[in-house]
């Protein structure tokens, strides 16, 4: 990406957490507020739209003052860029006085290690350097080590869980995406599925019991993404208290096959290790395993 250096700022931190950790930190409203303005000060609201045209408005806290920040996604490319800008609001509707437009990318470097980038572009010097002057440096430095800190704290919540699979990704994905295909194979070996809803599309849900070992329990996947190599979703068990799991699932061309990355955050840590306890990281490898016996035949 070329700067000019008249009218970009760029920010640039190696941030020990995962890639896909940080973008759920950006593009999921729950997380945004625990981390995106320099604490003490709040986010009081969010409404995050990830997609081309989409809302991206936040309203901060400053000492009991209330700031809206109303803008739109330019440009989301799923785990790796964002694109988002003041000049317009939802609607494409033109701002009077636009002030930016942020580029934000993520590289992983391996090791938990993700190079995060902020590159702030302005429509002139002057209102560079009046950025400059307000304190971008550091308030958006700020922000990463929050950012970075945030992040790692989800990951001491989450199970992660892979397997190559000998087959394209688009069978893969068909697997995921196919209602007549998905309740064959999901659940550790010996689980079956019953399904009392499927909707295999963003905004969609599927609704189901999960029957092994004597027992019955209830499911409910609600999908947020539902795209070519990318899968996001709730789990839990169909009632809305606030519980429940996030899925997010990446299918990654390889070797002339797919790696399938199954990675689920919960609550909170002591739920992560019951579950591991109770055998989860297994189960979900051999719920893998399933899915590869149904793609790779």
């Amino acid at each position: 990406m070329d700067l000019d250096p008249t009218l970009d700022l760029e920010l640039v931190r190696d941030l020990k957490a995962p890639k896909d950790l940080l973008w759920q930190c950006w593009t999921d409203p729950k997380h945004l507020p625990h981390w995106f303005v320099p604490k003490p000060h709040k986010i009081a609201s969010c409404e995050l739209d990830v997609r081309a045209g989409g809302a991206c408005n936040t309203t901060f806290d400053i000492e009991g003052q209330l700031m809206e920040n109303k803008g739109v996604y330019l440009e989301v490319i799923p785990g790796e860029k964002l694109v988002f800008t003041d000049a317009y609001a939802a609607g494409w509707k033109p701002a009077p006085e636009p002030f930016m437009t942020a580029i934000v990318t993520f590289e992983e470097l391996g090791g938990g290690v993700t190079r995060y980038r902020a590159v702030v572009r302005h429509r002139s010097a002057e209102a560079a350097e009046s950025h400059r002057k307000m304190g971008f440096f550091d308030g958006w430095g700020t922000v990463a080590g929050q950012l970075e800190g945030y992040a790692q704290e989800l990951n001491a919540r989450r199970m992660v869980f892979s397997r190559h699979i000998k087959a394209p990704l688009a069978r893969v994905m068909q697997c995921w995406t196919d209602p007549a295909i998905l309740p064959r194979w999901f659940g550790p070996a010996g689980y079956t599925c019953e399904t009392h809803e499927i909707d295999l599309r963003e905004g969609g849900q599927w609704r189901f019991d999960m029957i092994g070992e004597g027992k019955t329990w209830p499911n409910r996947h609600r999908f947020h993404v539902m795209r070519e190599g990318r899968i996001e979703f709730h789990m839990d068990a169909g009632v809305d208290d606030g519980s429940g799991k996030e899925v997010v699932v990446t299918l990654v061309p390889k070797d002339g096959g797919t790696l399938v990355t199954f990675a689920m955050t919960f609550g909170d840590a002591a739920e992560r290790e019951g579950a591991l306890a109770y055998g989860a990281d297994t189960k979900g490898l051999e719920t893998l395993g399933k899915l590869a016996a149904i793609a790779e035949a």
